[in-house]
Order: structure tokens, then C-alpha cells, then sequence
């Protein structure tokens, strides 16, 4: 994550903040303890597409509860639900990741990986259940996968996951 830290002469302070799925979040503590969040459009990143204004309290409860001071999740890293060794997944693929431009069939998921592409999810939030081999994987998709632990986590690392650099 990238953060990019200004201040606010007589406000406060601005923190701006590109994810690694090139989300962008800003946040603005005020002076008077208020915190304000807005969340950008992924196409018009100048474009504020929705915002809420926390009290210094409710900032450090919200805070409490991302941090994992109140529920500390399992040891997994992503959000998944498991049958016995059946994992179903959802990954947000950057404008970097491998696939992107690819076809399911073209990667060969389900024959290389061992896993399935059971929906995607578009930016513009259209839904494919159960895509087919043509289907094209685009940037700011979120694909939902079913497969065993260690095949999703071998595709992740070699077709989702944006290149660090």
C-alpha cells in the first residue's frame, strides 16, 4: 500500500492511500478529533464515489476493529470458506495481475490449477456464474474460485497476485 501523507494548515492532516488493487481511500483527521473517509472512483480517481465523517471515538473504535483488536481473524489470508479441504475464495484482481487479458480456457484453470472459476464479479458489479472458457479476465474483476487449499494458493501466487516491484 502506498500512503501519501499532507497537511491541512488550520484542518489537519490528509492521508491518501492507493491499495495494492488500486483502490484509493483518503482519510482527513481534523484539528477537533473528526475523521472523515472517502472512497475514489476506480475510473475518475479524482472522483469521490462515497465518504463518512467519524467522531475521534467512533475513528478508534472503527480503528479497534481493522486492526484486529476485537476479532482477531483465522490464519488464512484471504476471506474463505472451508468444507473439510474445499476452499471457495474471492480475489480482486489488479490491473497487473498475470491473467488479466486472458481467457479461463487460454490458462487452463482448471487443468493446470485444479481449481474452478465459479463467478466473476465486473467493476460495473454484472455478475457470471459459472463462466466459460471464453470468458476474459479483466482489471478490477473479483473472481469467486472453489478448490483444494494448496491449488488456490499456488494459483494465487502465479495468477492473481499483482507483481511487486
Amino acid at each position: 500500500m502506498n500512503i501519501r501523507e499532507s497537511d491541512l494548515p488550520g484542518i489537519g492532516k490528509k492521508f491518501e492511500l492507493m491499495t495494492d488493487n488500486d483502490d484509493k481511500v483518503v482519510v482527513i483527521i481534523h484539528d477537533d478529533g473528526r475523521r472523515e473517509v472517502y472512497h475514489y472512483d476506480d475510473e475518475d480517481l479524482d472522483e469521490s464515489i462515497s465518504g463518512v465523517t467519524f467522531t475521534d471515538s467512533e475513528a478508534r473504535q472503527l480503528a479497534s476493529i481493522i486492526g484486529g483488536m476485537t476479532y482477531k481473524p483465522k490464519a488464512v489470508e484471504t476471506i474463505e470458506v472451508a468444507f473439510d479441504d474445499l476452499v471457495i475464495e474471492w480475489y480482486k484482481l489488479g490491473p497487473s495481475a498475470p491473467i488479466i487479458g486472458k481467457t479461463i480456457g487460454e490458462i487452463g484453470i482448471r487443468q493446470n490449477y485444479n481449481i474452478n472459476i465459479i463467478g466473476i464479479v465486473r467493476k460495473n458489479h454484472s455478475k457470471q456464474l459459472n463462466p466459460g472458457v471464453d470468458t476474459v479476465f479483466k482489471s478490477g474483476d473479483t473472481i469467486v474460485i472453489s478448490g483444494e487449499r494448496a491449488d488456490i494458493k499456488r494459483a494465487n501466487s502465479e495468477l492473481f497476485l499483482k507483481e511487486r516491484g
